[in-house]
């Protein structure tokens, strides 16, 4: 299978993950498997990636990733390049509905064994998300730095001991 072919399948995939046909989603692969790298989590056969879909469609009912670039790779992956989003109005990883508005960047491995696309590979940052839905704060801001002290005193307190004796060592 050449390189333009496995473009089209991953565009075919997408496709149906953005209209929510998910049974069709997952039949595109040859061995069902998305890989979340920001969460460490790995949802593996039809099953499994069907539960992951499910979750984020419940959580953002109106979700789409959006490509912006499409590439196949030397080695017969396809290096995909876009925008997460949807709208929070159902539980998402424990967190209740918030009502606003996601949106970010990600990029997607999409690996093939041969003739079968078998996994997805999902990279974007968490924070990005979360601080969207109000969860986290830029730790550079004040609201952050409020936030940082509050949640994690002796963590703070940890590296504000640091940072004397760092100074002191180089006074020395």
């Amino acid at each position: 299978m050449g390189s333009d072919e496995r473009v089209a399948i991953v565009i075919e995939h997408m496709r149906l993950e953005n209209e929510h046909d998910f049974p069709a989603c997952i039949a595109t692969f040859g061995r069902p498997r998305y890989h979340v790298v920001a969460s460490a989590e790995t949802h593996d056969g039809a099953a499994g990636v069907a539960a992951f879909l499910q979750e984020n469609k419940k959580a953002f009912p109106d979700f789409r990733f959006e490509p912006s670039r499409v590439t196949p790779t030397a080695d017969g992956a396809v290096l995909v390049l876009g925008v997460f989003s949807g709208t929070h109005l159902g539980t998402w990883r424990g967190l209740p509905a918030t009502g606003r508005a996601v949106s970010f960047e990600m990029a997607v491995v999409f690996e093939f064994d041969g003739d079968a696309m078998t996994g997805e590979r999902l990279y974007f940052d968490l924070g990005t998300p979360l601080r969207q839905l109000g969860v986290a704060r830029d730790p550079t801001s004040t609201a952050g730095r409020m936030a940082t002290v509050a949640n994690h005193p002796v963590t703070v307190a940890r590296a504000l001991v640091r940072s004397f004796r760092h100074r002191r060592t180089l006074e020395s």
